[in-house]
């Protein structure tokens, strides 16, 4: 089981739910309104920051558990469909699960 994080601007989170939708399998995700800042990968850009007025950029983050064999498709669907060609579209992470549970259930495979 993986665990999909995908921060997109908040204007695509409706597309992107409308695809996601379209995954036969796909049980669900959470989208959950953040802020935050980044700073280029590459060079020297510095960012003066002056107290309390940090400049956060506004995203939503969707998180997505799924058994492995949906993992690319889920991927490129929000690669695709949250895609704007503008700098900051946000970045999307996939990690391990080692274990998940139902409340009061037992172990979800």
């Amino acid at each position: 089981m993986n665990q999909i994080q995908a921060y997109i601007k908040p204007h695509m989170l409706g597309k992107v739910a409308l695809a996601l939708q379209k995954i036969q399998g796909l049980r669900g995700m959470t989208g959950i309104d953040v802020r935050g800042f980044g700073r280029p990968e590459k060079g020297n850009s510095f960012y003066p920051l002056v107290d309390e007025l940090i400049d956060f950029a506004e995203y939503v983050k969707t998180e997505i558990f799924c058994r492995d064999e949906f993992v690319e498709e889920v991927v490129a669907t929000i690669d695709r469909t949250a895609y704007t060609g503008l700098r900051g579209d946000g970045k999307i992470y996939v990690t391990d699960v080692v274990k998940a549970f139902k409340i009061g259930r037992e172990q979800i495979s």
